[in-house]
């Protein structure tokens, strides 16, 4: 073999080596992962077993605790090793709860006071003069919330009456949020024939719905549901919560979803028995404490839930109550992303349960914060349908779930 022939050889060896260790090494995925995650030891033994990084890595989980007072906190690094043995990333991780939960899928009724007004509309009133005009308000738009007028906190729509009636010149500035944007701008009031100020529009402070029950700490009943946040229905604001309670729900029927068309569960709950309190209201849901667990959950269904790292494209189930008994129906996970930043489209699904597209036509609105089950575990729940097509749906991660809320 002459000298050419040798390093021709070398050349395609070196080649062929380089295009199968970049194939088996994920480097853009493992730079994604962000500091401060929740993960378990659970979750590495299945990243190993699925070589989810690539085949000449594995991945080790190094667990810490610490005492914050008389509180011990449970953090760890997650270790990247190239061939096993050579550490490439390290990787802050939150310790993810070893005990299971109650499996959720259950209809819920929800009722939440917002803090702030929210803008429904203009409005007409009758002037000092005894006409009556039609505002059009040139300031807010439907979905604003306003939070202060003259540095004075809103807490509930009665409130803006009394602070309107201090000012001195009909003139206020007011602070509100669009978008979840806190913004400010001086309003000028108007005059109604009993001579009282007034802004010009249509507010309240209350909203209420239906969602779903995602999963319950078995022992403080601290729970999280919906998987997205309570929006007001005109704009992206998330309605900040004062105070709110969740409620058994009846499904009394169901609008299927189709194409360019959602549908959506028909629930009825009344109002004089709640089952708990909603304390928060975030991008990944709502959470709070139940007092009463008859009929929200099944002390034989649990489960531990499962951190994104574990998540992976392949089969995996929702548990939905859409039928009228609590079951579970297959799905297949299409994408899942590590999500370096927070956001609540963890992961996109499809429906392949003949049944449960029988009877909804695949994701309908109510079935938000059914959980995501993948290898026994909760990984997630539904959040949002594509319109194009129904059977297909986003999910979000439980650990971005119990981060915010529980």
């Amino acid at each position: 073999m002459t000298k050419r022939d040798r390093l021709a050889l070398f050349v395609m060896v070196f080649v062929i080596f380089s295009m199968t260790f970049i194939s088996n090494v994920d480097f853009k995925q493992i730079y994604s992962l962000p500091d401060g995650f929740m993960a378990s030891f659970g979750d590495v033994d299945k990243v190993n077993e699925n070589a989810s990084f690539g085949g000449f890595i594995k991945t080790c989980l190094e667990e810490d605790e610490t005492n914050v007072g008389t509180n011990k906190d449970k953090s760890g690094r997650i270790v990247f090793k190239l061939f096993g043995f050579i550490p490439i990333r390290k990787v802050s991780v939150t310790m993810l709860p070893e005990e299971e939960v109650y499996i959720g899928g259950v209809p819920i009724g929800l009722t939440v006071q917002s803090e702030g007004a929210i803008v429904i509309s203009d409005t007409s009133y009758e002037s000092e003069n005894g006409q009556v005009e039609m505002v059009k308000n040139d300031y807010f738009k439907a979905g604003d919330i306003l939070k202060r007028i003259n540095g004075q906190e809103i807490t509930n729509v009665d409130q803006v009456e009394d602070i309107l009636s201090e000012s001195e010149n009909g003139v206020v500035k007011i602070e509100y949020l669009r978008n979840n944007n806190l913004k400010s701008v001086e309003v000028k009031l108007v005059k109604n024939k009993e001579g009282k100020y007034k802004l010009g529009l249509w507010a309240r402070d209350d909203m209420s719905g239906i969602g779903t029950l995602t999963f319950v700490n078995k022992n403080t009943h601290h729970y999280c549901a919906l998987g997205h946040a309570i929006t007001d229905g005109h704009s992206e604001n998330i309605i900040p919560v004062s105070k709110g309670k969740v409620f058994d729900c009846s499904l009394i029927g169901i609008n299927k979803g189709k194409k360019n068309s959602p549908g959506e569960l028909k629930g009825l709950f009344m109002q004089n028995d709640a089952k708990g309190t909603i304390d928060k209201n975030c991008k990944f849901g709502i959470s709070g404490k139940l007092d009463e667990l008859d009929g929200l959950v099944d002390s034989n269904l649990t489960a531990k839930v499962g951190g994104r790292l574990s998540v992976r494209p392949g089969k995996a189930k929702i548990v939905s109550s859409v039928s009228g008994i609590r079951e579970e129906y297959e799905i297949e996970i299409i994408k899942a992303s590590y999500q370096a930043k927070q956001a609540d489209k963890s992961m996109v699904f499809r429906v392949k349960d003949k049944r449960l597209i029988e009877l909804t036509g695949g994701i309908v609105q109510g079935m938000s914060g059914s959980p995501i089950i993948q290898d026994g575990k909760i990984i997630g729940a539904v959040t949002h349908v594509f319109l194009s097509d129904a059977t297909k749906g986003y999910g979000v991660y439980s650990d971005w779930m119990i981060e915010e809320g529980v």
